[in-house]
């Protein structure tokens, strides 16, 4: 039985290999954007498909998520995940000169502008995860369940970013995009009927139907707002996509006399240079703002601030507090970038900004 799941495994890769051969042999025009289409459908699938039979389930990989948001250390081998997450958090993971040091999940929390975010150091990431070379898959799985991604490499090894971003794009992950505003609904009959912004010229209607077909779709009213290419309109057709942003860190700056500039930030884990600068890019690339709490009467909070994402309203906050808190919600008092005025008089829909004091008026029951 094992032996016959190899064999599956390695006829998926042979299969996939075959059609991405074919996708970049083939020249890119009008006439063959239904072929292409229908190529990078089947790819997609083929892809998911390798995901779910090569997966190994219930192996409990993965720490428990906690905290604010999660963000996990993508890189290879030895080049300094472990040192960088010991300078974020209060973890201890062990430190070594040698591939595969990490040789399970390690986390750590790291507690910056009020916000609890926990960090996990993985094993070393490698060309060929997506097919599962170097465990992974396991790790993936991990890198899948994320809030923010931090890509990690040293000075020497900028090629290792373009293979990293590979994998985890074979993988389904989509770093720093937005998902794709296509919006498709299956009917019980009635064909296609697609719909589109003026700029949405990207693809053919032919093509649109027959990348539809190959999903098994037939059915359904298609509305696509954005110049979405051929891999958008896929992206929108495969539930499992994950879009997680990302911050590219080179580490080991110390070792060069000037930076080579081709990452987010420059880093020296192990000298602590730039650390904190990082620590407020993980802050402001998971979006999150700070609201404090003023009780009626009484002064506000300023240790222990409520961490919300950006365009969070006042029924968020709401629902922070308490499940039924909104049902008993009259009004609310501002103070703060968000607000006119000084304890301005604002409803559930009201959005906030960062370092905004609110305070809840709700009725008695």
């Amino acid at each position: 039985m094992e032996r016959r799941s190899e064999n599956h495994v390695s006829g998926l890769e042979e299969q996939i290999r075959q059609i991405e051969t074919e996708i970049r042999e083939t020249p890119y025009n009008k006439a063959t954007q239904l072929h292409i289409g229908r190529l990078k459908a089947k790819l997609a699938r083929l892809k998911e498909k390798r995901e779910t039979k090569g997966s190994r389930k219930g192996t409990g990989y993965a720490p428990k998520k906690s905290g604010d948001a999660t963000c996990v250390l993508v890189g290879y081998p030895s080049v300094g995940k472990s040192t960088l997450l010991n300078a974020l958090t209060n973890a201890k993971s062990p430190v070594g000169a040698y591939d595969f040091t990490t040789l399970s999940v390690i986390p750590g929390s790291m507690v910056h502008k009020g916000a609890r975010i926990q960090v996990l150091d993985v094993p070393g990431l490698i060309g060929g995860a997506a097919a599962g070379k170097g465990r992974g898959k396991e790790i993936i799985s991990v890198v899948r369940s994320a809030d923010l991604i931090l890509i990690l490499v040293d000075v020497f090894s900028e090629w290792q970013v373009e293979v990293i971003k590979r994998e985890l794009y074979d993988a389904g992950i989509r770093i720093n995009e937005r998902p794709p505003n296509v919006a498709i609904t299956k009917k019980p009959r009635g064909g296609v009927s697609i719909k589109r912004g003026r700029r949405a010229t990207e693809i053919d209607e032919a093509t649109i139907v027959a990348i539809l077909h190959d999903f098994k779709i037939h059915n359904a009213d298609v509305i696509i707002k954005d110049d979405a290419t051929i891999d958008r309109l896929v992206d929108a057709l495969m539930p499992s996509r994950r879009y997680i942003p990302a911050i590219t860190v080179v580490n080991k700056i110390d070792q060069l006399s000037s930076p080579n500039g081709f990452g987010d930030i420059d880093i020296s884990a192990e000298h602590k240079v730039n650390v904190e600068r990082l620590k407020d890019m993980i802050f402001e690339k998971l979006e999150f703002i700070r609201v404090y709490l003023k009780p009626p009467g009484k002064a506000a909070d300023t240790e222990n601030p409520l961490i919300l994402r950006q365009n969070s309203t006042i029924e968020e906050v709401c629902n922070l507090m308490h499940k039924q808190l909104s049902s008993r919600f009259r009004y609310a008092h501002v103070w703060g970038p968000s607000a006119r005025h000084a304890g301005q008089r604002v409803g559930l829909d009201h959005v906030l900004l960062d370092n905004d004091t609110v305070s809840l008026v709700a009725s008695r029951k």
